[in-house]
């Protein structure tokens, strides 16, 4: 192999002859013998003949079809090629013929007019527009004084909140504790907890309506005062306890309260609310899966935009899916896991539609039959729900904290004789390592006994009623077992099947690898969580193990076949048709219909067919087996090991000091009263920064994390696993829509521009990426500079240029460069290897680019069954206007109403 520019052999391209290429006017052989050139380049073989397979013959791999794509792309005279046009046509001469066979791109659809980028001009109402994106965004505030003056206010409004939770945490805390007895005691916290919890519900719905009154369709700069109400707002719906009501028929009514309109009967069990509410209309019987963003905003090029999100009657959002601003799903439509709606797109009434951007299928995504769920049992659920929060947690959490803080005075002799500082030190320690580790155990030991008891009163694949009984057993199992400190703990480690066997997963036999889970793996039963033997899972797999409507729900097992391997941010269907030995794909969208599929890879969303593996996964095999094996497991466990115990420590510290100064705070209270506990919650939040970055800076200070291609029992993939388990990074999500966040950027170690806006992006490996000035970092985007498959370990940088926007959870891989000024579209997934010419815009999963900024064309794959072409094969259907069809909020049919 030479690496040497060598042509196809002109008798192999004459056995392939095709029509003319009407896009460049060149022949097909020309375009083939181009082709060939280009990719003998940049695999480094002498000779690319026109029917080998990529893959299977050329040895090349996806990282290597991304460099050639991405090659293809800036030559003048040929047409652009993507990854799935690579694996749909894996020889040069399918390859030549598909593209050469291409009908020119459509005619970009002229966009309907907005408002003009002034803060003062705004459409009358919610349902003015729907929220299609113009051709030129307002033009964002430049400088440094706006972005300074954003920063000061968003620290004076944090600063103020902590002074007035210390206030009201004072006078409470002197209120209860002059209580006569315990009967005295429980009742004060019952009334001081209830009212601070109403307190606390209805802070946001006020400064809703003061600081922002109605949401309308509008367009503002970020960093500007605007801005600052609107962050203030966001922060404040996102922090409020009824955002832990999810999947109650409280939720519903606090949606509503933040003037979004909301039918009878709609289940809502996603986290993620909406921020501009008054643009979102759910009808009526609609049920909203877990993971799901609707925002009813995204920022671009350093403007928030706000538009209209409207579901409709008897709608179906299923898990993991983002809706963007301008979107419709009719009445009685269906919208499939992992899939997205773009700007614009609508799903016509009773169509089903799944993919990203979504196109129509035939698949169901609702199979569970509707059950008697009416008015009254609606209510009665969420009454029982408050007066069990008011009567049992919250006294339970103020009694604990009293008795903690209490213990802690007791041991440091505060209240009594003056001790010294040693003694004030010791004594928070022994409290702190008893309630941290003893919490640890105790919480094990919960685990295996109260899930258990409680899961012999469902029966699989039964409908259930939602409110009742039986569902609060299933939303008491799903919320006991998925514990994110626990499979942080194990993950990463031959420790992960175990504990997951203790909870309830059917995992035998096992085969050991020492990494066959990540640290992010939830359910919602364990019980019917099935994975087979030598199957191996990244991070962020989520088993759908329960089916919902509006009205019920059923829990059915979920089971992976044997040998497969899965990557990252996978939702794995009850139904899902796949078999022994697959690949998934990172944000695959499992399938539910067509055949079983084995023995083959699943990419993208709508999924199509790739290989299994290819030949450089393969390079490390011969340490998979024997005593290799054994001896370097081993090493790995005992690497892991330390790792788990750093992990443990560094949580008791952080635990530990905050303690510490909590108690601090409460000795000086009688001296300095409120201004204590204020200046105690003041200084939590940078020191919970300053910490976790020293320990990142720790971990990192020897070995920052570099490119790297080597096995799992490799000992610079173990400090990898050390990198990701023991520096926290949920932390930095409090940060999100600030100045300061970039600023921890850079402290661990990322390099990032000037005022770039970050929403809520998360980054892998931090002192891997580049980020340019003025970028915008949409909620839920990735950038991970990594890759997994079996057992072979890929890591490389990205780097985003200046002025590029990723969209609302849109995934960047490794190996990625993302030119000046490009936009990837909402849930995009860029492959790793891809280069982004500047100022373009990439959309779908796996991402292409789009001619003229609309959406992806839709491309059915014959290979899985199941699919319907859309009506407009050129771009999936539109509607926009004022009509854009907000649902009747009428009463659901007579099977869900009564009582």
């Amino acid at each position: 192999m030479t690496g040497q520019r060598l042509q196809a052999a002109d008798q192999g391209l004459a056995d392939h002859p095709c029509p003319p290429d009407g896009r460049t006017g060149t022949t097909a052989p020309d375009t083939a013998r181009t082709l060939a050139g280009l990719l003998a380049d940049v695999a480094h073989v002498d000779e690319v003949p026109v029917d080998s397979h990529f893959f299977n013959d050329l040895g090349a791999d996806s990282l290597v079809m991304a460099h050639f794509c991405a090659r293809v792309r800036r030559h003048p005279d040929l047409p652009s090629v993507s990854m799935r046009d690579v694996y749909r046509n894996p020889t040069l001469a399918d390859l030549t013929a598909a593209l050469v066979d291409q009908a020119p791109p459509a005619p970009e659809r002229p966009a309907p007019e907005q408002a003009e980028p002034a803060e003062a001009a705004e459409p009358s109402s919610a349902a003015d527009t729907s929220g299609a994106r113009t051709s030129a965004p307002a033009p964002p505030v430049r400088g440094r004084p706006h972005y300074v003056l954003c920063g000061v206010l968003q620290l004076l409004g944090f600063l103020g909140y902590a002074f007035l939770v210390a206030v009201v945490a004072a006078r409470g805390y002197d209120w209860i504790s002059a209580a006569e007895g315990l009967l005295d005691a429980y009742l004060r916290s019952v009334v001081f907890g209830a009212a601070l919890f109403a307190v606390l519900c209805t802070l946001p719905v006020v400064a809703k309506w003061l600081l922002i009154g109605r949401w309308t369709v509008r367009r503002f700069p970020v960093w500007s005062l605007t801005y600052v109400r609107f962050w203030l707002v966001k922060t404040l719906i996102r922090t409020s306890p009824l955002v832990l009501f999810t999947g109650s028929p409280l939720y519903p009514l606090y949606l509503r309260a933040l003037g979004a309109r909301i039918g009878r009967g709609v289940t809502v069990l996603s986290r993620s609310a909406p921020v501009c509410t008054d643009l979102l209309t759910i009808g009526a019987g609609t049920v909203v899966r877990k993971d799901s963003l609707i925002n009813c905003y995204h920022a671009r090029a350093g403007v928030i935009e706000t538009g209209p999100v409207t579901l409709g009657r008897d709608a179906v959002v299923s898990e993991a899916t983002v809706l963007d601003i301008g979107t419709r799903i009719g009445d009685g439509a269906q919208l499939g896991h992992a899939s997205s709606l773009h700007t614009g797109q609508t799903v016509p009434d009773g169509e089903h539609w799944h993919g990203s951007p979504a196109q129509p299928t035939n698949a169901d995504f609702q199979p569970v039959a509707p059950a008697h769920c009416g008015t009254l049992r609606r209510a009665c659920h969420g009454a029982l729900l408050l007066l069990t929060i008011v009567l049992v947690y919250v006294p339970l959490g103020v009694g604990c904290l009293d008795l903690l803080l209490s213990r802690m005075l007791e041991e440091t002799g505060v209240g009594g004789q003056p001790t010294a500082g040693s003694v004030l030190y010791v004594g928070v320690l022994v409290v702190t390592a008893v309630t941290f580790f003893g919490g640890l155990l105790a919480l094990l030991v919960v685990l295996a006994t109260v899930p258990r008891l409680l899961g012999a009163f469902l029966v699989p694949d039964r409908v259930y009623p939602l409110f009742g009984f039986h569902h609060a057993v299933h939303r008491g199992i799903m919320l006991l077992t998925n514990r994110r400190s626990l499979t942080r703990l194990f993950g990463d480690s031959s420790c992960i099947v175990h504990y997951l066997r203790w909870i309830g997963y059917r995992l035998t036999p096992v085969e050991q690898t020492g990494s066959n889970f990540g640290t992010q793996v939830k359910h919602e039963s364990p019980f019917l969580s099935t994975i087979g033997t030598g199957t191996m899972v990244a991070d962020g797999l989520s088993l759908m193990n329960a089916d919902y409507s509006s009205t019920s729900f059923r829990v059915s097992r979920t089971a992976v076949g044997a040998r497969n391997f899965l990557g990252n941010r996978i939702a794995y269907p009850s139904r899902g048709r796949t078999g022994d030995n697959c690949l998934l794909a990172t944000k695959v969208m499992v399938p539910v219909d067509g055949p079983l599929r084995h023995d083959v890879g699943l990419l993208g969303s709508p999924c199509f067919e790739i290989p299994r593996s290819v030949l450089r996964d393969s390079t490390f095999d011969a340490l998979k087996e024997g005593d290799t094996l054994r001896r370097l497991l081993a090493a790995k466990n005992r690497h892991n090991a330390v790792t788990m115990a750093w992990y443990l420590f560094s949580g008791w510290l952080y635990f530990f000091c905050v303690a510490l100064l909590m108690s601090s705070a409460a000795s000086q209270y009688p001296r300095w009263g409120t201004v204590a506990l204020a200046l105690a919650n003041v200084v939590v939040l940078p020191f919970t920064i300053l910490y976790f970055v020293l320990v990142e800076r720790v971990v990192t200070a020897l070995r920052p994390p570099q490119p790297l291609f080597c096995s799992i029992y490799d000992r610079r993939f173990w400090r990898r696993e050390r990198y990701w388990k023991v520096p926290a990074e949920t932390y930095l999500h409090i940060l999100d829509g600030t100045p300061f966040k970039g600023a921890v950027w850079r402290l661990l170690g990322v390099r990032i521009g000037a005022r770039v806006f970050d929403d809520g992006c998360s980054v892998t490996e931090r002192p891997m990426a580049a980020v340019g000035d003025g970028c915008t970092l949409n909620a839920g985007s990735v950038l991970q500079c990594h890759s997994q498959e079996d057992g072979t370990f890929k890591s490389d940088r990205i780097a985003i240029g200046a002025g590029c926007t990723l969209g609302v959870g849109s995934f960047v891989h490794y190996g990625v460069t993302v030119g000046d000024g490009a936009e990837l579209a909402a849930d995009c997934f860029l492959m790793k290897g891809e280069s982004v010419t500047e100022h373009t815009r990439w959309a779908g999963n796996p991402a292409r680019p789009v001619p003229g900024g609309g959406h992806p064309r839709p491309e059915p794959d014959d290979r899985l069954p199941g699919h319907r072409p859309p009506p407009d094969a050129a771009q999936p259907a539109l509607r926009a206007g004022p009509d854009a069809g907000r649902p009747a909020l009428h009463d659901p049919p007579d099977h869900r109403g009564g009582a």
